[in-house]
């Protein structure tokens, strides 16, 4: 890979550093970033010091933390050599998903090896936690899949990255996404425009979620020929969906009646995924949730998977993991 670990002088002071040779010098500033800021954030979140020396990098630190940014930085370069970038991103899931195995040759056997890269228009994209990966295999592998935990843990992107692979490889006809319209302060009837124009302001994640993978103008395309639909749970009564990639999003919203009716619409050759937030309930008090009630009627039931996030999987602002932490903390404290 063109990668080799120095053998450090026995020195006593050269003992707490790890160094690595790049012969690449337009790679290695690429993975080092604009003012070394990919380095920054490898130093910030595994607790090193990494010093840059010509076309070398010192990590210095303690040798179970020096160690794993190595393999960081090494998986980081690989990347570079087959001819992906490198953004903030794909450092913190090279940092999340551990450290990399060595081959017998001590060659570097890179993170995202494992088949799991989701091929869409626009950009490849990766799990970036192990409990992503298994999530992203269950949706390929069987027919219901189920997505439960906090927000920002990649659910419903995933979701409809899987759906946009499968729909460009020709496995399935259409997309089709949904939301319950659940108020939540505001009421539909009190906001301006038509039927549409009350709904896609509730719709608008999945909007954004495809617009990560497709050409803006092909999703317009597309929704024009219906081969792509985001509408309403509502909406769904009295369909039979064949041949789609169907996503139920914010499914703590939909109530148990509901729930039963969206899972029953699932035809032949289609594949559906449920996310959503258990804390995050929108319903009116005393209304049962149905996705709780999914998860206890079809624990068990073949052919349906159920993974589970926790903020650990978050893949937003690192801040975002310490509030959801901070709530949980707070409503145990509360019994």
């Amino acid at each position: 890979m063109g990668i080799s670990a120095l053998t450090p002088p026995t020195k006593a002071e050269d003992m707490i550093e790890t160094v690595l040779e790049f012969p690449d010098n337009r790679l290695l500033i690429d993975l080092c970033g604009e003012f070394d800021r990919n380095l920054a954030q490898v130093e910030h979140q595994m607790g090193v010091h990494i010093l840059r020396r010509g076309n070398r990098l010192a990590v210095i630190g303690d040798k179970g933390a020096r160690e794993q940014a190595a393999a960081v930085l090494r998986s980081l370069y690989a990347r570079l050599e087959s001819g992906r970038g490198v953004q903030a991103g794909d450092i913190d899931g090279a940092m999340r998903m551990g450290r990399p195995v060595l081959s017998p040759e001590g060659e570097q056997i890179e993170l995202f090896s494992s088949g799991m890269e989701l091929r869409t228009r626009k950009k490849p994209i990766e799990p970036r936690t192990e409990a992503q990966k298994a999530y992203v295999a269950n949706l390929f592998q069987n027919e219901l899949g189920f997505g439960i935990g906090p927000a920002g843990t990649g659910k419903t992107y995933l979701a409809v990255a899987v759906g946009v692979t499968m729909f460009i490889s020709g496995a399935v006809e259409k997309i089709i996404l949904s939301r319950p319209a659940v108020e939540a302060g505001e009421r539909l009837g009190f906001l301006p425009g038509d039927m549409k124009e009350k709904v896609d302001p509730y719709m608008q994640p999945l909007y954004d979620a495809l617009n990560d993978f497709l050409p803006a103008k092909q999703v317009q395309k597309l929704l024009e020929e219906k081969r792509i639909e985001i509408a309403p749970l509502a909406f769904m009564r009295g369909r039979t969906l064949s041949n789609a990639f169907v996503v139920l999003d914010e499914a703590q919203n939909a109530t148990t009646m509901q729930m039963k009716m969206f899972l029953t619409r699932l035809g032949q050759g289609s594949r559906m995924v449920i996310t959503g937030d258990r804390t995050q309930v929108d319903l009116p008090r005393g209304v049962p949730s149905g996705l709780q009630d999914a998860e206890r009627i079809l624990n068990g039931v073949k052919g349906v998977t159920f993974n589970y996030f926790t903020s650990k999987d978050v893949v937003r602002h690192p801040l975002v993991a310490r509030v959801i932490e901070a709530y949980e903390a707070d409503e145990a404290r509360q019994g």
